[in-house]
């Protein structure tokens, strides 16, 4: 009698590859959309950080008369008797004078996510002064109306005064479109925090004035012809540029 065939138990090497194929394929058609949700994401809490910095900049306005500068560096320091440093050419250093003087009590909204800071730091929280906002710590670029002066509340409304992500902490008003899908977050001296597209030609952000940029000065911009605008950008690990 001849003897009846008889499956062997579990899966033929056959039908495990074609399992492993289409989960490969499940994966990747789920990798760009996850991967946008994510963008999605980290650009939403850059946005919420990015309004936390704003009420600290209004109110130390308030206090000192327009926003951290060369000048209010020492009337911080008079008025608070902190021992944070201020003087650099990073936003870190003109951030820190928040911490002493804008009604900071965290380090932690001055974080976003950027390509030269990739993950939440362990902020000691403004807990250490020796350690506040150090080198990575800072995702936001700061705009100041010239070299030594800040803005103020009182500006052209449509000036940008904190923008992220600049492409690798350069001070050149240029932005990394990688960290939010293209977007980068921009709060304006009337306090309205939005998003805004970076081109892909030269990575700056235009004001939809004529083709002019977000740095650009002079006829038909934000900054008229009397300012030249400076770009305090964050610093990376190792000191940067």
């Amino acid at each position: 009698m001849k003897a009846k065939y008889r499956r062997p138990d579990g899966f033929t090497l056959v039908e495990l590859l074609v399992v492993i194929v289409i989960i490969a394929a499940l994966a990747g058609l789920s990798a760009p959309v996850i991967l946008k949700q994510r963008k999605a994401a980290d650009r939403t809490e850059a946005l919420n950080n990015i309004k936390q910095i704003s009420t600290m900049l209004f109110e130390f306005d308030s206090e000192y008369g327009n926003f951290p500068d060369n000048e209010t560096a020492d009337s911080v320091k008079e008025a608070t008797g902190t021992e944070l440093q201020f003087g650099g050419t990073f936003s870190n250093d003109y951030f820190r004078q928040l911490l002493a003087g804008g009604g900071g009590k965290s380090e932690k909204p001055f974080w976003c996510k950027t390509a030269q800071s990739p993950k939440k730091n362990a902020t000691d929280d403004f807990s250490t002064q020796a350690k506040a906002l150090e080198a990575g710590e800072v995702g936001f670029s700061y705009i100041m109306a010239s070299q030594t002066k800040g803005q103020s509340s009182s500006g052209e409304p449509n000036r940008p005064v904190i923008v992220t992500p600049s492409y690798k902490f350069q001070p050149d008003w240029t932005f990394d479109p990688e960290p939010y899908a293209g977007k980068a977050v921009i709060l304006r001296l009337d306090n309205s925090a939005t998003p805004m597209q970076i081109r892909e030609n030269d990575k700056k952000v235009s004001t939809g004035q004529g083709g002019k940029t977000l740095g650009d000065v002079g006829d038909s911009t934000v900054w008229g012809t009397d300012m030249n605008p400076v770009l305090r950008a964050p610093q990376p690990r190792g000191g940067g540029v």
